[in-house]
């Protein structure tokens, strides 16, 4: 549905901290659902960690974010704004992902208003829960 050229058009991140590849599902104001290609060339992963490389938690979180962001910004039409994250609960780690998976990232909407929306994160590699976590994202105008 999306690939990485419209993802960057859609979203301020960039390489190497882009951490979508395509989005394969979207639902406006309901649900999306992206992927991230995990790669022995990805720059953390050679220290994280030496002879066991494993994407960091934290990454896999900013993963499910930026695909919220390409929600969000599909979804509100509000130029010059960029998503913000004003909160993350209850995130979960249950599996540790690591070069050659393949990461669905999908987002629920639980709560939206103009400029901010409350969403449910689950990563998954193929069926098993990697990391979830809830959300809550705001559009602010950049400096």
């Amino acid at each position: 549905m999306l690939d990485s050229a419209a993802i960057r058009r859609t979203i301020p991140h960039r390489a190497p901290f882009l951490l979508v590849d395509q989005i394969l599902e979207l639902e406006p104001s309901k649900r999306i659902l992206g992927t991230r290609d995990v790669r022995m060339d990805d720059p953390w992963l050679s220290g994280h960690f030496p002879g066991f490389p494993v994407m960091p938690g934290v990454l896999i979180v900013e993963a499910l974010a930026q695909t919220a962001a390409v929600l969000m910004m599909y979804d509100q039409d509000m130029p010059g704004k960029f998503p913000f994250f004003a909160g993350i609960d209850k995130a979960r780690f249950r599996r540790p992902v690591v070069p050659g998976d393949r990461l669905h990232l999908e987002l629920t909407v639980l709560k939206q208003r103009p400029g901010s929306s409350k969403l449910q994160g689950v990563a998954r590699v193929g069926d098993d829960v990697a990391a979830q976590a809830e959300m809550l994202a705001v559009l602010r105008q950049a400096d």
